[in-house]
């Protein structure tokens, strides 16, 4: 199994962040409905896609670094 960096953020200036700290890596980036504290996303495609995300990073090099990004509630986006 390949061996990857993982970074966990919320919102789009922790993404922003995140990409200016690993430039120069490749980066994956899965942006995802914000998890409640089952974690578990409000997002129904959203948890049906990361267990199929999660397989793919197994064929992934060392030299890449995953960022999860957590883009926030269900209300917070439907007034977007």
């Amino acid at each position: 199994m390949a061996s990857f960096e993982e970074v966990c953020v919320s919102g789009f200036e922790e993404f922003s962040r995140a990409v200016e700290q690993y430039n120069g890596k490749t980066i994956f980036a899965y942006f995802t409905g914000s998890k409640d504290d089952e974690g578990k996303s409000w997002c129904p495609d959203c948890v049906q896609a990361e267990p199929v995300v999660r397989e793919g990073l197994k064929h992934v090099n060392e030299e890449c670094v995953f960022i999860y990004c957590q883009v926030g509630e269900k209300p917070y986006l439907k007034n977007w």
